[in-house]
This record gives C-alpha cells, sequence and structure tokens, in this order.
C-alpha cells in the first residue's frame, strides 16, 4: 500500500491523524507489582515543581543519585532534556505547556509501569495541568514536591541569564515575569531551596520515601 505523505492528506483526514478509536490496550504478561518485587521498591512518581531557579533539577538528579547508590531503579525527566526530543515540537505558549505536562506525565505513568522511581523537574506552572496528571495516577503514586524559593532569589542564580533576557522582553511566555506561576495548594512535600541546603532537601526526599515505605532500608548495595 502506497503511504500518503502530510501534504497529500486532507485537513479532515489529518485532524483524526492519530485519534483511532479501534484500539485496545493489551496487558503484559508482567505486572507491575511482579516488576517492584524484582526491584525491591515500589513505583512512584517525584513531581518536582518550582520556577525555574528554584533547584527542580539540581534536587532530582540529586535524590537520583541517592538513590540510586541505594540500588533503586530511577529515572530524571528534565524539562529541558525532553524538549530536545520527545517534546521538540512545542514553544511556550498556554496551549504547548499544557501538552508538555500531558505527554510527561503519560511517560511517567509507563515509567512508573516498570516498576521505577521516577523524577520529574519540570515548572508545570498552572496547577490544572499538575491535578490532571495525578489524577491519571493510582492513589498515592504522584508525589508533589515543591521547590518553593522567591523570584528574587530565582533570578540571582539566573546563571543562564534567561531572566535578564524576558525582562529584556526577548523571551516570551517567561514563568515569573510574563506568565504565572501557580503555587501548590496540597503538596506533600515543600522543600524551602531559599535556605536550606541541597544535601538537606534531598535527605528529606529520601526520608519522606523511606516513611511511606516506597523504599527501605535494605535498599542499599552500593555506595556513590
Amino acid at each position: 500500500m502506497t503511504q500518503l505523505t502530510n501534504a497529500q492528506l486532507t485537513n479532515a483526514q489529518l485532524t483524526n491523524v492519530g485519534k483511532s478509536t479501534n484500539i485496545v490496550w493489551h496487558q503484559s504478561n508482567v505486572t507491575r507489582a511482579q516488576r517492584e518485587r524484582l526491584n525491591q521498591h515500589k513505583g512512584l512518581t517525584l513531581w518536582f515543581t518550582g520556577l525555574s531557579g528554584s533547584g527542580k533539577s539540581t534536587l532530582s538528579h540529586g535524590v537520583e543519585r541517592r538513590l540510586f547508590a541505594m540500588g533503586c531503579r530511577t529515572y530524571v525527566l528534565d524539562g529541558d532534556n525532553v524538549r530536545h526530543g520527545l517534546n521538540s515540537d512545542l514553544g511556550f505558549s498556554d496551549k504547548d505547556r499544557v501538552e508538555n505536562i500531558r505527554r510527561v506525565g503519560e511517560v511517567a505513568k509507563l515509567f512508573m509501569d516498570a516498576g521505577l522511581i521516577v523524577l520529574t523537574a519540570f515548572i508545570s506552572p498552572f496547577r490544572s495541568d499538575r491535578r490532571l496528571v495525578r489524577q491519571s495516577m493510582a492513589e498515592g503514586d504522584f508525589i508533589e514536591v515543591y521547590c518553593k524559593s522567591s523570584l528574587e532569589v530565582c533570578e540571582q542564580r539566573d546563571v543562564k541569564g534567561l531572566y535578564r533576557r524576558a525582562r529584556a522582553g526577548e523571551i516570551p511566555n517567561f514563568t515569573g515575569i510574563s506568565s504565572p506561576y501557580e503555587v501548590p495548594e496540597y503538596p506533600e512535600l515543600i522543600l524551602n531551596t531559599e535556605t536550606e541546603s541541597v544535601e538537606s532537601c534531598i535527605t528529606q526526599v529520601v526520608d519522606f520515601l523511606l516513611q511511606r515505605g516506597v523504599i527501605s532500608m535494605d535498599n542499599r548495595f552500593g555506595q556513590e
């Protein structure tokens, strides 16, 4: 059969591309619970949210390193990294931000099904988007971690010069300057990254996972 290009498709056909209804979820012969038993810890999504410069990437990678040293299977979905590939077609309009977070939520669910602890580092400025991701997961699978830091401090940490460029009008729709950030109302964890050290914040996350029974002190086969 000849493969049609997008240029050969009508608008009506393009509208329906990727929206087929004759699809059925195929159940794996290996369950999430079996993968979690093999990994010796539960699958989970740690959703780090906060302003640019609030420490999301630093902390998510720091927590991953600590968990990896304990023998946990982990993966970080970082905002910039994801936009290099999966979401390279998206900009920073409100509509694109919504789609960006929707896709990341779906990827996180797949990784959790593999029994991994997923750490996501995204500004994810809108409460409604974070709420939709939470609602798409089973209760207890989504842990919202608010990296709390004032706009002033985030601007002082602006090693990339993004805030400066945003205030100069060079970057439109920049969160905290020309686009809003909606502070989480009921996050499971609040990390005060303005006053506390990186190591202290990492320890708070790991202690939370221990208290929740996601990991145990038996998860410590190696050293960094």
